[in-house]
């Protein structure tokens, strides 16, 4: 039966409990306020030691993610535990300066969700129109980080990253792993009035057979981002969107059909670019593009010291290689920091074997 003084099972008044609420909200932004000084006084201290300035840390932050991660004992979720202390890290960092991230825009893109993501949303948000444009930025100190797609799991990998990736002298310093729902949004009263489609090719692709199966005769435009396609279809009452709910509140468009994607698992990996590789931190990934003469076995021989060290492959992505017609380079995953060493013993090895070999980033693996 309910009480109706609004006392809860423990017997505690309502009023109360509101009261002990407060008084843990009391505490709590005191307890941040007193973290964000401390860091201010790392930065400080960093600073007189002739520190660069660069107060942000990609090890240092994965490895605050995942230590209150494994100590959160609920009942929030381990996700909104690691979101809630990435946002405070951001804020903290921001006193000092806020970080300039480079991403795939316009704004609502994915690529910027990914940003935020990683970053917190405390930092200074710089949508480009190209992945191309991203790498320049960072490249040319516009930027201090970059953030581009770089493999879906429906639609697999974004080959001009990859392309970019083998030329850049930047570094990866992080990943980012996010499912993606795509939406149909759109101004028109019904399914039959949608004469044309907009989206990224991804997300045409991604979403190929709910469109063969309920917009068979509409067009279907493919424009530089989900974002881009959104701000098209606002403007015209006859078509629509392929995109995510932020792009579509941005733009004012409703969702009739949410979640249109092929298949349940869409999911799509992000990389951060950066101009140096972070240290170890123990629960690592290395990436790395290799290439050797086209002879046979040559593949095979140049992967032997990962198997003879042990070492866990996740990732093998063969593109043509700019060198000439019919040549190969093979960009590699790998568990482990290239520090490690065995890892270290392992590169080497290869290095031997090689005609092309270069590391691309060791990097901490994402954090939920």
């Amino acid at each position: 039966m309910s009480d109706t003084t609004g006392a809860g099972v423990t017997g505690e008044s309502l009023e109360s409990i509101r009261a002990r609420i407060d008084g843990i909200d009391d505490e709590l932004l005191r307890l941040v306020n007193e973290r964000a000084q401390a860091a201010a006084e790392v930065a400080a201290a960093k600073q007189a030691a002739g520190d660069s300035g660069d107060y942000y840390r990609p090890a240092r932050e994965a490895e605050v993610l995942r230590r209150v991660r494994d100590a959160n004992q609920g009942p929030l979720a381990d996700e909104d535990v690691t979101r809630l202390f990435r946002e405070i890290m951001s804020a903290c960092l921001a006193l000092q300066r806020p970080l300039r991230v480079a991403f795939l825009g316009p704004e609502g893109t994915f690529t910027q969700e990914a940003a935020l993501k990683h970053f917190g949303h405390s930092i200074r948000s710089l949508p480009l129109d190209g992945i191309d444009a991203v790498f320049r930025e960072v490249e040319a100190g516009g930027a201090e980080y970059g953030v581009v797609p770089v493999e879906n799991s429906t639609e697999g990998m974004v080959t001009h990253t990859l392309d970019r990736l083998l030329s850049s002298p930047l570094q990866i310093v992080g990943e980012v792993e996010m499912p993606i729902v795509q939406n149909l949004a759109s101004h028109a009263t019904s399914l039959g009035d949608i004469r044309r489609v907009y989206s990224h090719r991804q997300g045409l692709a991604q979403c190929r057979s709910w469109l063969e199966t309920h917009l068979p005769a509409a067009e279907r435009i493919a424009v530089s981002s989900t974002a881009e396609a959104a701000r098209l279809a606002g403007d015209d009452p006859t078509a629509a969107a392929i995109a995510s709910d932020a792009a579509a509140e941005r733009y004012g468009l409703p969702v009739p059909q949410p979640s249109i994607q092929d298949g349940a698992a869409n999911s799509t990996r992000f990389l951060v670019l950066g101009k140096e590789s972070p240290e170890p931190t123990g629960e690592d990934k290395t990436s790395l593009v290799i290439a050797r003469e086209n002879r046979p076995g040559g593949l095979a021989g140049l992967l032997a010291p990962l198997a003879r060290y042990g070492l866990n492959m996740t990732r093998l992505e063969s593109r043509p290689s700019p060198e000439g017609m019919w040549e190969y380079v093979f960009f590699i995953d790998l568990v482990g920091h290239a520090e490690d060493p065995d890892l270290k013993r392992a590169l080497g090895e290869m290095q031997q074997l090689a005609s092309l070999l270069k590391i691309l980033g060791s990097y901490p693996r994402s954090v939920a």
